[in-house]
């Protein structure tokens, strides 16, 4: 019987990250544990910007450290790490598209009943005679649909980037992390 590597690691595109030391992968200030810390803003930026480069091609993590490096023991544990990383990142995600989500209803709500407000008063304007009655009444038709963009804008547009981004950490916190020895 032979066994088949697994097709997601043959065909996931490499990406390197080469480092003299384990410590410059994640933020110094941060004091949780090592394998709750937060990744440096840069070594994130890095991660994040080859995933979106890749459009959603398979990726795998190859970080290259020196052999007195990788003897460490926290070596072993980079890897879950980083996952954990964007899991956190991912459910940050989350909650903002929650948010977003909730903002879009709250701001339904305002506009639906301001539009009615609107409309109420253009219709007791439209009732009035005069050049000036008419133009008020048009106006109040325009400010009451101006104030359907705001949930129009987080239905139409506002939430797809933040389910985007969602998903890429979905898949950056399933990454699969090799360490290796500089070449």
């Amino acid at each position: 019987m032979t066994v088949k590597p697994d097709a997601d690691k043959v065909d996931a595109v490499a990406v390197e990250l080469r480092l003299d030391r384990i410590s410059r992968l994640y933020n110094s200030l941060d004091p949780a544990p090592f394998h709750e810390r937060e990744l440096e803003a840069a070594a994130d930026d890095y991660i994040v910007g080859s995933a979106e480069d890749l459009a959603g091609r398979a990726m795998r993590l190859v970080i290259v450290l020196p052999n007195s490096e990788l003897q460490r023991p926290e070596a072993a544990q980079i890897a879950a790490s980083i996952r954990n990383h964007f899991a956190l990142r991912e459910r940050t995600e989350h909650r903002r598209l929650r948010a977003e989500w909730h903002r879009g209803w709250i701001s339904l709500l305002i506009g639906l009943a301001f539009l009615v407000v609107c409309q109420g008063a253009r219709e007791l304007l439209l009732s009035s005679e005069g050049p000036v009655s008419r133009m008020l009444a048009e106006g109040m038709l325009i400010v009451g649909w101006v104030a359907m963009w705001g949930p129009l804008d987080v239905f139409l547009y506002g939430w797809w980037p933040i389910a985007r981004r969602r998903r890429l950490f979905s898949r950056l916190m399933r990454l699969d992390v090799e360490l290796r020895l500089p070449r």
